[in-house]
């Protein structure tokens, strides 16, 4: 399997149907629609990697939320997203980001804010289902494999490899975010 962006798994994600909404909503086709998307995720990336690297409140929970991205408390459930979608922390984390990354996206695109942050609510829950996908592949065949979990392990045990906090957040936020792959 070829590495891809994760801008590139967003926009997969999103689909031909979501992306002509969007591509409605900004007022341009496709391409333009793929453009902005392409910009936005990449502004809420670069933010979030930069919150998980500060020594403070906003970065510990950064760091949390991808812990909790890491480790879905529900299986199959969280493949599809679900755990999630109900308002798990990455959730709020990525509601925190994206007043400043709508004004970046509109500063730099010159998109409107508020426009630009209805794309970001459109968003939200693709990047959420992004960010479990590649957690779950993240941890092995085990995880890729329907319903499967590791054997013997409790639903609230931390797996190897994907520490809370400390040396692994490195490895953590390059599974989930790309780039960092071994």
């Amino acid at each position: 399997m070829s590495e891809s962006s994760f801008q590139d798994d967003v926009l997969g994600e999103l689909g031909p149907d979501r992306l002509t909404e969007i591509a409605g909503l900004l007022g341009t086709d496709a391409a333009g629609a793929r453009e902005t998307v392409a910009t936005t995720v990449g502004a809420m990336t670069g933010d979030l990697r930069q919150k998980a690297d500060a020594d403070d409140d906003d970065g510990n929970e950064v760091r949390q939320a991808f812990a909790e991205v890491s480790e879905p408390p529900l299986q199959g459930v969280a493949t599809l997203g679900g755990g999630l979608l109900g308002g798990g922390l990455m959730a709020g984390v990525l509601a925190k980001v994206s007043k400043p990354v709508a004004a970046a996206v509109s500063k730099k695109t010159g998109i409107p804010a508020a426009t630009v942050s209805r794309v970001i609510e459109m968003l939200i829950p693709v990047v959420l289902a992004v960010f479990a996908k590649r957690a779950a592949a993240g941890k092995g065949a085990a995880a890729g494999a329907p319903g499967a979990g590791a054997p013997g392990s409790a639903p609230g045990a931390a797996p190897a490899g994907a520490p809370a906090e400390g040396g692994g957040l490195g490895d953590l936020l390059g599974q989930i975010l790309g780039g960092g792959k071994k």
